[in-house]
């Protein structure tokens, strides 16, 4: 069926199901009762019938005439398993609420081709990876598009796609692994405390903050960065089919649109027509596209505004004190 016969046939589903319940509540709720009261609030049940046939219509419609072919899910933010991160940039949706909506529109019989919409900094390395291979498991074209930044765990959900459209604006790469850590043994010092070690196993305890590192440790911890590096460099050299030296060329830098396309880090420049242009190429039909996204609950709604509230007021007294020269920040994550 057409897409312009399938917009009617829904259109048709959903009239005939709002007037039946109107008719039906008109019947039941008007014409039965006896009373001014009893009709008036006859019509209001009325119309609340055929409000709720309209929705039941669109529901039945969807299910039997979609409108879609193509399930665009997007990651935002930092990447994590957990609810967090920074009140910019909060972690509502997480690794696993993205693999869950993959899944749903892989059973989805009317997808036909997904976009995966990415604007992140990237996160944490597992989590980056459950969403790469749900990626990868689709049976379908699969289109990655860089809407802001794809870095770090977002380009390594990109490059498992079959075509990757990047912005020229966009930010792309970051090719790397970090393990930062702070040290806090000179603070207990000042503050006259001491940690008293005590654990079975010599690297049990290795990277604690609460004092230095030894060599034997730092290299041991550098070695398991280094593992993540050179996965993460394998899945780029196979999923880009990049020779393995340029991927390593990259030295974990992000690119604008044009360099990272003369890389092979992306395949095209553009916005939504070209993502669109190729998904149809690749169907060989017109594209209309489904957001498959959690629906987030009262409770993640009310801690995300007050996140944004205490930020944002944060933000304000910052601003006031500070000095009109005082430079901004610049950072990837």
């Amino acid at each position: 069926m057409t897409s312009t016969g399938s917009r009617l046939a829904q259109t048709a589903i959903i009239g005939g199901g709002a007037v039946f319940a109107a008719v039906a509540g008109f019947v039941v709720f008007v014409t039965v009762p006896d009373g001014n009261v009893a009709r008036l609030f006859g019509v209001v049940l009325a119309l609340s019938t055929a409000i709720l046939g309209l929705r039941l219509g669109r529901e039945y419609a969807d299910a039997l005439v979609a409108r879609y072919n193509v399930a665009r899910v997007s990651v935002e933010g930092p990447i994590a398993n957990r609810p967090g991160g920074l009140p910019t940039k909060p972690v509502a949706v997480t690794a696993r609420d993205v693999v869950e909506q993959i899944e749903t529109a892989d059973a989805d019989s009317h997808v036909r081709a997904r976009l995966v919409s990415l604007d992140t900094p990237g996160g944490e390395i597992v989590p980056s990876d459950d969403i790469r291979r749900a990626v990868e498991d689709f049976d379908g074209p699969t289109v990655a598009y860089a809407t802001g930044t794809c870095a770090s765990g977002g380009y390594w959900i990109a490059s498992g796609s079959d075509h990757v459209v990047a912005r020229e604006g966009s930010l792309v790469g970051s090719i790397g692994v970090i393990a930062s850590r702070v040290t806090g043994e000179g603070l207990l010092d000042s503050l006259g405390l001491t940690y008293e070690r005590l654990v079975a196993g010599e690297y049990k305890d290795a990277g604690i903050p609460l004092r230095d590192m030894n060599d034997a440790e730092r290299e041991y911890l550098q070695g398991i960065v280094d593992d993540y590096y050179e996965t993460f460099v394998d899945r780029v050299t196979a999923g880009r089919d990049l020779d393995e030296e340029a991927v390593r060329e990259t030295k974990a830098q992000v690119f604008l649109g044009q360099e990272a396309l003369e890389r092979g880090l992306v395949d095209e420049l553009g916005a939504d027509d070209a993502v669109e242009a190729w998904v149809s190429d690749e169907i060989g039909d017109a594209v209309e596209i489904r957001d498959f996204e959690p629906k987030l609950g009262l409770s993640e709604r009310l801690r995300m505004g007050a996140e944004r509230v205490t930020f944002a007021l944060g933000a304000g007294l910052a601003s006031t004190l500070a000095d009109d020269d005082t430079a901004s920040s610049f950072e990837f994550r």
